[in-house]
């Protein structure tokens, strides 16, 4: 029950409109389940067209294949869902990226050049093709999602640490830009989260890394994005930081 005595809607995204980048995996997919769950329309997008698929039928939701970090392509993407809606989304959430680790020294040009293509440039390009109509409507709400890596520097870190201080740096820019608009971002800043792309590092084998079973949960970052969206037109979170509390798994 709420405080009013009333029971809490099972649905408050009812209505709404949402587009998720990096839908098919990780971050992104909780995101989408739970968005879907709470009632909105949710739009999935990421590069793994199978993946993509399967979750969109699961979900009653539409797949719009694309590749962030290619202009035309995502141009595309957010046209046909645009085309759908007849408007912008109500709700974007930017969850696609990449994450890689090495020393400095041993990383590779190319990588930084990934990271920063997928985490940075990708989110960039997404807002740009979105923002003009959320403007133009004069409501909306994008959720940048970053990493305590963009706040916090850690070993081993150059290329993805590069990457996340920059989005930090771009979401600051877009606060700036959008006061008195009517349209609201929020960036979320989550330390380390079990998803696959832990997989070829296993960080359970490095004492300098989280075990897995410390880590937040994707569903855990979600709830966060769930939150932000239902809070007033009127409240502006400009951004939460994540971690898993010490002693829990």
């Amino acid at each position: 029950m709420t405080e009013s005595g009333s029971p809490p809607d099972r649905a408050p995204l009812r209505g709404r409109s949402a587009l998720v980048t990096g839908a098919s995996r990780g971050i992104g997919e909780a995101v989408a389940r739970t968005l879907s769950g709470a009632g909105a329309a949710v739009y999935l997008v990421a590069r793994s067209a199978d993946r993509l698929a399967g979750l969109a039928d699961e979900l009653g939701g539409i797949g719009v294949p694309a590749d962030v970090t290619d202009a035309e392509s995502l141009r595309h993407a957010v046209a046909t869902v645009w085309s759908s809606l007849g408007e912008a989304p109500d709700i974007v959430v930017n969850a696609a990226g990449v994450f890689t680790m090495a020393p400095l020294v041993e990383t590779d040009p190319a990588d930084l050049r990934r990271n920063l293509a997928a985490n940075v440039e990708g989110t960039f390009l997404v807002i740009r093709e979105v923002l003009p109509g959320m403007l133009a409507r004069g409501s909306g709400l994008i959720v940048n999602v970053g990493s305590v890596a963009g706040h916090r520097a850690y070993p081993h870190n150059s290329a993805y640490s590069a990457s996340k201080y920059g989005l930090r740096g771009l979401h600051e820019v877009l606060l700036e830009e959008l006061r008195g608009t009517g349209v609201r971002a929020t960036l979320l800043e989550p330390a380390a989260c079990d998803t696959s792309i832990w997989d070829p590092i296993d960080p359970d084998s490095d004492p300098h890394l989280p075990d897995r079973a410390m880590m937040l949960r994707p569903d855990e970052v979600a709830d966060a994005v769930l939150f932000v969206a239902t809070r007033s037109p009127r409240v502006q979170i400009a951004r939460i930081q994540m971690e898993a509390s010490a002693g829990e798994s």
